[in-house]
């Protein structure tokens, strides 16, 4: 049995009052209805702000990320090569299965839903107050998300694409700085 080196363990403590967050993580949170707050807890998960750091960098096998969001607001359409695991923390969840949306299932807290690879899915805050939900992606390397067209499409008049690396860009940005 090895000794316990606590300098490390606490380098494994994801204090929330520690976290920061990103409103901009993905590509659709310019678009009013899917704003909302991503804190990568372990690992950088599939988010595509570079800028946001993990609490927790070691994430073999998993990544941990939270998501707030006010009442309405959650995320758009999208799936992944990895199952994706929902834990309601508060409020009431729905989480909209199909290339539309067009089933849903309803989390309520301590409810988890495990969504397989590639069916397309979203969340939506479907309580009255704001409310948390994690978001477990398997694999070390769980991947990019893949948006619908529709969502591309209406981030790109946002001024926002995904670059070949998978970090979001702001083209909007980038004109303002002279490098667009």
């Amino acid at each position: 049995m090895s000794k316990i080196d606590m300098a490390s363990l606490n380098a494994r403590v994801a204090r929330f009052q520690d976290m920061t967050s990103s409103s901009e993580a993905f590509i659709d949170t310019r678009i009013p209805e899917y704003q909302r707050e991503i804190y990568n807890i372990i690992g950088r998960g599939v988010t595509e702000d570079a800028r946001l750091e993990p609490m927790i960098a070691d994430n073999r096998d998993f990544n941990l990320t939270m998501m707030k969001a006010d009442p309405g607001k959650g995320s758009s359409q999208h799936d992944h090569e990895t199952i994706e695991c929902f834990v309601a923390l508060s409020g009431r969840w729905a989480v909209t299965l199909g290339a539309e949306g067009e089933e849903e299932v309803i989390l309520e807290p301590f409810d988890v839903f495990s969504v397989p690879p590639g069916v397309m899915r979203g969340l939506r805050n479907a309580g009255s107050e704001p409310a948390h939900i994690l978001a477990i992606l398997g694999g070390t390397d769980p991947g990019k998300a893949t948006w619908s067209p529709a969502i591309n499409a209406r981030a790109e008049e946002l001024g926002l694409y995904v670059n070949e690396d998978g970090d979001l860009v702001d083209r909007s940005a980038q004109n303002d700085r002279g490098d667009g």
